[in-house]
């Protein structure tokens, strides 16, 4: 018997007629590993809400989605709990305790199980996810990384059936995605667990998956295997060939033989294949003449007056229109620094200044005048009212702003021309994409000369990435600097102008994106990875097949 199946599925949701959901089938078999996929906004979240029932959208809902052969909405809250787990993108956003052990006991406290019980299954889970060493720790010490493992695993101390992912890795660093999608395939292979994820970076998990279901403007384009899907999308050219894996990429642009390869490994077997054609120059990091935008030295932070310093001797310049990606792993302190840059939390050691002038002495309005302005990790903390539309206007009223602008800026961008639809929508109701690009609209409204930008690729798709590198582009000619911390290390590759690594609370290198991938061997691109040893400085597909030719 199926796990999920749903008949002509189609919803809208409350005060809207354009219909989210389209007619949708499907079947999922049990012990199936599920990746969902799509352009930001094709109605991804949505469905998965819609089979975790009690966290289904407000709206209208027509057709059929059948849980184990029964009508979704008839099962019981009890069933619907335990044989149902679901993680949701942000970290925080799940977690309800203030300790470990107490979040992975919450949910089975709430299903009433036994004590005994209780201990049995949260040792069992602590042990299979390996979080033994920070297992009696307070929530707020753990990383990202960390908080979603503890997610996961408060998840399947339910025992569920079905395990469902809306963008788990969004806010983990490359080598913590790695190691949670490691995780996901054991539960796959090892438990017989079905899984259904949606992910935007697919390098990884793309390979390890049964079937891909593709989304568009919330119908079913493929429901196939990882190798086929991708052979549909290149002959297609739809617009989700920028998000395969980028062996398959690689591939497709070349128009090589053979079987799509889908891993670094099947990558660098096809590159042996090929032969080279010429080689990039080696790319030196310029040394501006101009005086930094941004200077911070030597500085120091720590949380708490006897608590370790989260950032320790610390120096960095950003000049002006540059874009200059920080990059780093979970909890090595990128988000702190954006803090400290935007005067959240202020050093305890060293300066930090902002065009020239010592921005500890500036008070909060000449900063602005300064036109800086940032963008959170988390977007919906811009938002305080309750559509979008209101939302902006509100800004232009207290910034003083043409509303004109507002739609002039709109049409400006290709970026932002999905917004239009959105007007009336609650921000909570967006998905990451949307938000995303709602939240980057109401900063450029600002007009600001610097621009601090916390994970502005999280939740959005890779054509929806291309877009925004042309607003940075746009903004970097018209002298605007630009300071991104980021995990996409594939979208600071190609776009970045420079890049740094945090580490242990310092700057511990710097360089362009050629020089900078090219000597990292684990923290680098796909594309570094599966031309090592082979090309020179190759650290974005395109690099690849620019010097090589079948």
């Amino acid at each position: 018997m199926p796990v999920f199946q749903a008949k002509n599925l189609s919803f809208c949701y409350h005060n809207s007629t354009h219909s989210v959901l389209q007619d949708v089938n499907f079947t999922i078999q049990p012990g199936e590993f599920i990746l969902l996929c799509g352009q930001s906004g094709c109605g991804k979240t949505t469905l998965l809400r819609h089979l975790k029932h009690l966290i289904a959208p407000v709206g209208k809902m027509t057709g059929e989605l059948l849980f184990e052969g029964e009508p979704i909405q008839t099962i019981k809250e009890r069933r619907l709990v335990s044989d149902i787990g679901f993680v949701f993108q942000v970290p925080d956003d799940q977690i309800v305790c203030d300790r470990v052990f107490a979040e992975m006991a919450f949910g089975l406290e709430n299903l009433g199980i036994p004590s005994d019980e209780i201990r049995r299954r949260v040792a069992e889970m602590a042990s299979f996810f390996g979080i033994e060493h920070y297992f009696s720790q307070t929530i707020e010490t753990l990383s990202g990384g960390q908080k979603q493992i503890l997610n996961l695993a408060s998840v399947m101390a339910m025992q569920p059936k079905v395990l469902i992912l809306d963008e788990p890795t969004s806010q983990l660093d490359p080598i913590s995605s790695s190691e949670f999608f490691a995780v996901l395939s054991r539960l796959n292979q090892e438990l017989g667990l079905t899984i259904i994820i949606t992910e935007h970076k697919l390098e990884e998990i793309y390979p390890l998956v049964d079937r891909v279901f593709l989304m568009e403007e919330g119908k079913f384009l493929v429901q196939d295997t990882p190798k086929a899907a991708a052979s549909w999308i290149g002959k297609h050219q739809h617009n989700m060939r920028y998000a395969l894996p980028t062996a398959s990429r690689i591939y497709q642009q070349l128009d090589c033989p053979g079987e799509i390869p889908l891993t670094v490994k099947e990558g660098r077997e096809m590159l042996g294949q090929l032969e080279v054609i010429k080689t990039i120059p080696l790319e030196k990091c310029p040394h501006p003449k101009q005086k930094p935008v941004l200077k911070v030295k030597e500085v120091c932070f720590r949380y708490e007056k006897n608590g370790s310093d989260v950032l320790h001797n610390l120096s960095l310049e950003v000049f002006p229109g540059e874009l200059l990606s920080i990059l780093g792993g979970n909890g090595a302190g990128k988000t702190t620094l954006l803090h400290l840059l935007c005067k959240m939390y202020r050093p305890y050691q060293g300066k930090i200044k902002l065009n020239g002038k010592d921005l500890a002495k500036l008070p909060q309005k000449e900063i602005c005048q300064n036109h800086l302005a940032y963008l959170p990790q988390n977007p919906l903390m811009v938002f305080v009212k309750d559509t979008v539309k209101q939302d902006l206007l509100f800004l232009a009223e207290t910034q003083k702003i043409d509303p004109k602008q507002i739609e002039q800026t709109i049409q400006a961008y290709s970026f932002f021309q999905d917004i239009l639809p959105l007007m009336e929508r609650n921000p909570m109701d967006l998905s990451g994409g949307e938000l995303q690009r709602a939240a980057f609209l109401k900063i450029l409204l600002l007009k600001p000369q610097v621009i601090l930008l916390d994970e502005p690729t999280k939740g959005l798709d890779a054509f929806s990435k291309h877009d925004l590198s042309f607003i940075l582009k746009e903004l970097k000619q018209h002298g605007i600097t630009i300071l991104m911390v980021t995990h996409d290390i594939e979208f600071s590759a190609e776009y970045s102008d420079r890049c740094a690594l945090l580490f242990n609370g310092e700057i511990v290198s710097t360089g362009t994106p050629k020089e900078f991938f090219s000597s990292n061997h684990f923290y680098t691109t796909a594309a570094s990875k599966i031309s090592k040893g082979r090309l020179e400085q190759a650290v974005t597909c395109q690099d690849v097949v620019e010097q090589c030719k079948k």
